[in-house]
């Protein structure tokens, strides 16, 4: 016969399991809804901002992720898969450490866009940058069908969009309306 303890301990690990199924059922069944996405902040890549002089198309001059950081979009791409995000269009910064996150995370082949470029050294190109996000959110939108949309990109967007920092590896579900803008923001910590 169970003791009181053990049924109480057992009916607490049921209640956890049968939540984490609806977190997961919910993430993904809103991911492949119209009018939302998930906005990710490259994985770590340590220091802050990129070298004078860096060039987009070479990695070298750029500020990198790391074994940590690889480690991590490994690790959330695991994550969004038990979430139940199989099926997605990924979408990158051209910067290289939000391109290999993009790749890792293993959710489908990422494309570059330009829309979603760090503007972290230049201010000035975050109004033109924030109204291009919204008109690809909405162009994006009409070609997901029932994928999960998935852009990785740079604290500064995230900022700028969502109105909220994040850290490496984050996440943020966001719901926009016809025009790309903002309706609704949950963040996801990086697993």
């Amino acid at each position: 016969m169970m003791s009181y303890a053990r049924f109480s301990a057992l009916a607490c690990l049921l209640a956890l399991w049968f939540t984490g199924l609806a977190q997961a059922s919910t993430l993904s069944a809103q991911l492949k809804q119209p009018g939302y996405a998930l906005l990710m902040r490259h994985a770590l890549a340590p220091g802050t901002g990129d070298p004078a002089g860096f060039r987009l198309g070479e990695c070298s001059t750029q500020r990198n992720l790391d074994a940590t950081g690889r480690q991590q979009a490994v690790r959330t791409g695991g994550w969004l898969r038990e979430q139940g995000v199989v099926n997605a269009l990924v979408f990158t910064s051209p910067w290289c450490r939000c391109q290999e996150t993009a790749a890792l995370l293993g959710l489908g082949e990422p494309e570059v866009e330009f829309v979603l470029s760090s503007f972290f050294d230049d201010l000035e190109r975050a109004p033109k940058l924030l109204q291009g996000l919204q008109q690809r959110l909405v162009q994006l939108n009409q070609r997901k069908g029932d994928k999960a949309l998935v852009l990785v990109t740079h604290h500064v967007n995230i900022l700028g969009y969502v109105g909220e920092n994040v850290g490496s590896g984050d996440m943020v579900l966001v719901r926009f309306d016809a025009q790309g803008k903002l309706l609704q923001a949950q963040r996801f910590a990086s697993p």
